[in-house]
């Protein structure tokens, strides 16, 4: 494999053990934990920084555990931070910038993570991977693997959305939609079928959330990019809809690593945002646990697919990033997050993505709770494209329209 100078292997979250990249590619040989990839003597500097350019997340790659020439890469990250003076205002905080990751080739923050786990497939010599997903990890996992020359084979539920599913088979990839069972189909329901698939073709690659150890870290450089963005000064939180919570917990990461490196002199506090129609980390940090009590699938009411993940499998990661960084969770109703989504289209013009507008609903509700001052600067994570969910955001614009004038 041909690595990073910094990078020194990948390190068991549960037993502390580190090991070869090239020989552990998934979870940890001996006790079957996370594995996390581990630098040490990071040559790099916000100065040195600053003197590249903008163009995709490999700008941090000394940071990360390939070089960017040998990333699958489709110029995934530099994703833009939006000032949303209207949001603040109406929050009651000094200001409101939201980091629009729908701007990635596939309209998603998965592609940074799928850009780092197809490398890791390609430099371990793979053919073919597999994932199942909510929608969105699927449709990137597709697209980076047409980029790699690799064949793809993707379980959905099947609440994913159509454009996911589409364009998961627009890219030439293997998509099994999981029958529904009492109605729509779950996560779970995909985790299954994907579970029999790969005891059957143990040959396939996982890239599935932490079962490979590359997709928070590529997700990771959402943070690197918004410290930077913001001067290198820690923003008084970040707001994140979560459900697999990934990207949180890679966000954190970085953050812990840029303060090690003397880039920042505080961690970044995450939040996490929640649907309440399954709010299983909310419910665990507001009761003091270490990790979440799984919610049935048949208990989960919500209409926000992407983060409808009733046993997230690294929550114990999510809430340890929260309280590290002093962060918090709230949970909002579907009404609210979809009122959410309209209303940051009109009010500021930006298209969010129905399940992310969580973190705007959530913002909402802990500037209303006094976690979040007049002098506070809040960032929400907008972590998909709002033409992702076009059909739900529709609908509910005529529901609230048509309430409206009764």
């Amino acid at each position: 494999m041909e690595t990073t100078d910094a990078f020194i292997g990948l390190t068991c979250v549960d037993c502390g053990e580190t090991f070869d990249a090239e020989a552990a590619t998934h979870r940890c040989p001996d006790c079957d934990g996370i594995l996390d990839p581990d630098y040490d003597r990071v040559e790099l500097t916000p100065e040195t920084l600053d003197s590249r350019p903008d163009g995709s997340m490999w700008r941090y790659a000394e940071l990360l555990p390939f070089p960017a020439e040998t990333a699958v890469s489709l110029g995934e990250g530099a994703t833009p931070l939006v000032e949303c003076p209207a949001l603040a205002d109406a929050m009651g905080v000094g200001r409101v910038l939201l980091k629009d990751e729908g701007a990635n080739p596939t309209g998603t923050f998965k592609d940074r993570g799928q850009a780092a786990a197809m490398t890791a497939a390609r430099e371990h010599g793979a053919s073919e991977v597999a994932l199942n997903s909510a929608g969105n990890a699927g449709q990137a996992a597709a697209a980076y693997a047409a980029r790699a020359d690799l064949d793809a084979h993707v379980f959905l539920p099947s609440r994913a959305g159509f454009t996911q599913k589409a364009m998961t088979e627009v890219h030439g990839a293997d998509l099994t939609v999981t029958d529904p069972v009492d109605g729509n189909s779950q996560i779970g329901d995909a985790g299954k079928a994907y579970a029999e698939a790969i005891d059957d073709n143990p040959e396939w690659y996982s890239t599935k959330t932490f079962v490979t150890p590359y997709r928070h870290e590529g997700k990771k450089t959402m943070a690197l990019e918004l410290l930077a963005q913001l001067d290198w000064e820690a923003p008084d939180g970040v707001v994140y809809p979560t459900g697999g919570g990934v990207g949180l917990v890679g966000m954190h990461k970085a953050a812990r690593e840029a303060k090690k490196l003397g880039w920042t002199d505080e961690l970044v506090p995450m939040y996490v945002a929640q649907a309440a129609g399954c709010a299983p980390v909310v419910d665990a940090y507001k009761s003091g646990a270490e990790r979440h009590e799984p919610i049935a699938d048949d208990e989960v009411d919500t209409a926000c697919n992407g983060i409808a993940i009733p046993d997230p499998g690294a929550s114990g990661l999510i809430l340890e990033a929260v309280r590290q960084s002093d962060g918090g969770a709230v949970a909002t109703t579907d009404r609210e997050i979809l009122d959410a989504a309209i209303d940051v289209a009109r009010e500021e013009g930006l298209e969010v993505g129905a399940t992310c507008a969580a973190a705007v609903s959530g913002a909402f509700a802990l500037a209303e709770s006094g976690e979040f001052g007049p002098d506070d600067t809040v960032v929400l994570l907008n972590t998909g494209a709002g033409n992702k969910d076009v059909d739900a955001l529709r609908a509910h614009l005529g529901e609230r329209e048509a309430e409206a004038a009764e």
